[in-house]
């Protein structure tokens, strides 16, 4: 890691990739592979911000550009999202503490839970709609902050969320 890499950084390194053109999936993957490379730490955000919001987890808009978004966001133990899926390809990458992602196919009038990872420091996840569905929690005792890069401008989209998901939820079976 370069542990001085700051946001700006971070989107010079990125947006080669971002620009070229590749698929979805292939970008996402190509982000990903270089935030694994380059190791972006918490100290991205100042002491006030890495506190989180009570109510809700924390976002903080790092950098936006017409095609892709930096986005810290802060969780508090217990804070998590509604299942979702997204407008673009997404990275995640988890910068502090761990997180529970859990994954799922949308059946029509019900969901199947697909997997369920425990995304721990370091770790990084890469989704491409369609079959982007999932769900962030962080099920922990402590603050877990996460730098999420999504190929939308979230100053003109608001969200990266394409869609929420109230359906029932079936586990998936165990084989």
């Amino acid at each position: 890691m370069v542990n001085g890499m700051n946001s700006q950084d971070i989107a010079d390194l990125l947006r080669p990739t971002v620009q070229a053109g590749r698929d979805a999936a292939a970008t996402a993957a190509r982000i990903g592979a270089l935030l694994g490379a380059h190791r972006p730490t918490s100290a991205l955000l100042t002491p006030e911000q890495r506190l989180g919001g009570p109510d809700r987890a924390a976002g903080h808009l790092l950098h936006a550009e017409d095609d892709f978004s930096l986005l810290a966001i802060v969780w508090r133990p217990g804070q998590l999202t509604r299942i979702h899926d997204h407008l673009c390809w997404c990275v995640v990458c988890v910068l502090e503490g761990s997180e529970q992602e859990t994954q799922y196919e949308d059946h029509g009038d019900f969901l199947v839970e697909t997997a369920t990872t425990r995304n721990v420091e370091g770790s990084i996840s890469a989704l491409a709609p369609p079959g982007d569905i999932h769900r962030i929690h962080n099920d922990t005792d402590r603050v877990t902050i996460s730098l999420h890069v999504y190929g939308v401008d979230l100053r003109v989209a608001g969200s990266s969320a394409r869609r929420t998901y109230d359906a029932p939820v079936r586990a998936l079976a165990h084989r």
